[in-house]
């Protein structure tokens, strides 16, 4: 399990390697083909920053030589702002004095019928906080079972679950798990989890070795960045996990995230560091050049304006046009947001501005492929 792996790495010894590397240092990594832990780390650190322009145009390279110039578009949908975790930062924490909701069957099936009406998202994440009584395995076959009619690829954001659960929601059409550590950092990760099934820091860490044995299509990873104040040291650590889970289950196919913290409803925690704009690109360029073919998602969290830029210079996936509220599409459009969004923008406007940068969304990827080596479809 990488738990066992995590603890055979430093933090500390982390932190002082990132800030000790030099200009060299990232030459070096830029003029190598593939990149290693330690070429990442190069790129990640402060001596890197001169360097951001030619990072650019590499990680623009390397997407567009895997990725083309697509961009795949998906929408969340929380179906539950249940929790039972004590989580500092989010907006849901159980001691919250809030209005609890688990979108029935039915109110699950009207907010799928709404999604459809912003625009042809095929792409949908279910979302749900921690409550495995209520809202468990069985809720989430369910919710997956009613999706098949009007999405053909269905991802979760959900609790950790065991391997014989993400089994069963494979079987179900589950394509792919979302989950993020938040932070590596085992000595500081009690605090902002104290209690609950989050406050586990070995089980949530080796959810996504479940994951893989399960034969989980795709996984998806991410820090958020605002728990720790060393966020370089966390997303080297993220990377250290990305390359264990692709050795191990090669299979499976990977994307990463790095989340910037955003207001939440009701909530007092401090970020602890801020990402500037710069920081987060350099992150992003990072991760192309050390990883040509792992998915770089941006959510809507981010605004607009880093969107777009990003759009053509290392990201993959973005959402569009998200409600981070349970029914925010349709059955409760008022209720409390787990976060605040920050590109507010329709789904429609996003996909005008992404054709009008040169970039080509994908809301249902099988088409163009298949059009294009379908024999039986006649020529115009």
């Amino acid at each position: 399990m990488f738990s066992d792996e995590l603890k055979k790495i430093s933090w500390q010894e982390t932190t002082e390697r990132i800030a000790s590397m030099t200009a060299n240092d990232v030459r070096r990594a830029l003029s190598k083909s593939h990149c290693d832990i330690n070429d990442f780390m190069a790129l990640l650190s402060p001596a890197a920053e001169p360097y951001l322009e030619e990072m650019a145009r590499l990680s623009r390279k390397y997407t567009e030589e895997r990725f083309g110039k697509t961009m795949s578009m998906f929408i969340p949908l929380y179906i539950t702002n249940s929790c039972s975790n004590s989580c500092v930062y989010c907006g849901f924490h159980v001691q919250n004095p809030m209005a609890r909701t688990i979108l029935t069957p039915e109110q699950i099936e009207n907010e799928y019928k709404a999604i459809k009406q912003l625009a042809p998202f095929e792409n949908i994440l279910l979302v749900t906080g921690e409550n495995p009584v209520k809202a468990g395995t069985h809720y989430l076959a369910k919710a997956i079972d009613i999706a098949k009619k009007y999405f053909s690829n269905i991802k979760i954001e959900v609790m950790p679950l065991s391997t014989e659960d993400y089994r069963t929601l494979a079987q179900h059409g589950m394509n792919g798990v979302i989950c993020f550590q938040e932070t590596y950092n085992r000595e500081h990760y009690n605090i902002y989890h104290p209690r609950g099934m989050k406050s586990k820091f070995e089980w949530r860490c080796d959810g996504f070795d479940r994951m893989g044995m399960a034969g989980v299509h795709s996984i998806g990873m991410g820090v958020l960045i605002g728990l720790e104040k060393d966020w370089r040291t966390d997303v080297t650590m993220m990377a250290y996990h990305l390359r264990y889970l692709q050795k191990h289950y090669w299979r499976t196919k990977y994307s990463v995230n790095f989340p910037r913290m955003r207001p939440a409803q009701n909530e007092g925690f401090h970020p602890n560091c801020y990402m500037s704009d710069r920081e987060l690109a350099q992150a992003t360029f990072a991760m192309r050049i050390f990883d040509h073919d792992v998915d770089i998602s941006y959510s809507t969290r981010e605004p607009a304006f880093i969107r777009d830029n990003m759009a053509t210079l290392g990201v993959t996936t973005m959402s569009a046009e998200s409600k981070v509220n349970p029914g925010g599409y349709h059955t409760y459009p008022q209720a409390l947001e787990q976060f605040s969004v920050s590109d507010e923008r329709t789904a429609k406007e996003i996909d005008r501005r992404l054709r009008e940068i040169g970039r080509e969304p994908v809301w249902k990827d099988w088409d163009a492929s298949f059009d294009l080596f379908n024999p039986l479809k006649k020529k115009a």
